[in-house]
């Protein structure tokens, strides 16, 4: 199991992020800092750690990743995703678990497109009736 790395993808609205797994510390890296520097928002940072939370792997792995697209947010998804996928190829045992809290579906919402005639996808310009 030592030296051993696990790669897995995830991606949220536009975001793609590149994971790789390794035996460790508990060491993040996204993009080449820390994730408390990268992810300034304590959500966020909740919200990446959570696969490694449910499973009691906080300190276990080392986690280096590159994100990119989007925003924070969608960034913090993807992470998400690519984490627990990476944990899966980890230890097959855990899939149940990290499928039961719903952190190996992806999230297909996506921005709907602007349409022709409409200032944005849903707003109308304001109706004149005279």
């Amino acid at each position: 199991m030592k030296g051993t790395h696990f790669y897995a993808t995830g991606r949220r609205k536009t975001s793609i992020s590149r994971v790789r797994l390794a035996p460790g510390t508990g060491k993040f890296e996204i993009n080449g800092q820390e994730l408390l520097d990268y992810f300034k928002r304590e959500t966020l940072q909740m919200v990446i750690e959570q696969p490694l939370v449910v499973t009691d792997a906080l300190g276990k792995y080392d986690i280096h990743a590159s994100v990119n697209g989007g925003g924070l947010s969608g960034q913090a998804g993807a992470l998400l995703l690519g984490i627990a996928r990476a944990l899966v190829k980890a230890n097959e045992d855990l899939r149940p678990l990290l499928r039961k809290n719903g952190f190996l579906t992806r999230d297909p919402r996506m921005v709907e497109r602007k349409k022709y005639g409409q200032p944005k996808a849903r707003k109308r310009f304001q109706f004149s009736k005279r």
